[in-house]
């Protein structure tokens, strides 16, 4: 418990930036009109194209031993391909919408 409490008492800063963030971003994210939302689906899914180019450097520089670090990367790279594959579902359908019906 005392470990707990020392984290949080060393990193209040960031986790009051985390929670700002995420305050922040709920609100601007409420507030984008439909129309909107397949170029923030194509935003989104750059950042996890980034991710996950991150957990494969991840993967390729730890150790083959350590299992915490080669698990995270590969959950990282299991999530953001599933949002990735997701968003573009996502802009798919949405893009349909806009196509002219064929007579």
């Amino acid at each position: 418990m005392d470990s707990i409490m020392e984290f949080f008492s060393s990193n209040l800063q960031m986790l009051y930036i985390l929670l700002f963030t995420i305050i922040l971003g709920f609100e601007i994210i409420s507030k984008v009109p439909t129309v909107l939302h397949t170029p923030l689906m194509s935003g989104a899914n750059a950042i996890s194209g980034i991710v996950i180019i991150g957990a494969i450097i991840l993967i390729r520089h730890s150790a083959p031993d350590d299992y915490f670090t080669l698990g995270l990367g590969f959950l990282g790279i299991v999530m953001g391909m599933i949002n990735v594959i997701g968003g573009f579902a996502v802009t798919d359908r949405m893009l349909e919408m806009f196509k002219k019906k064929k007579k």
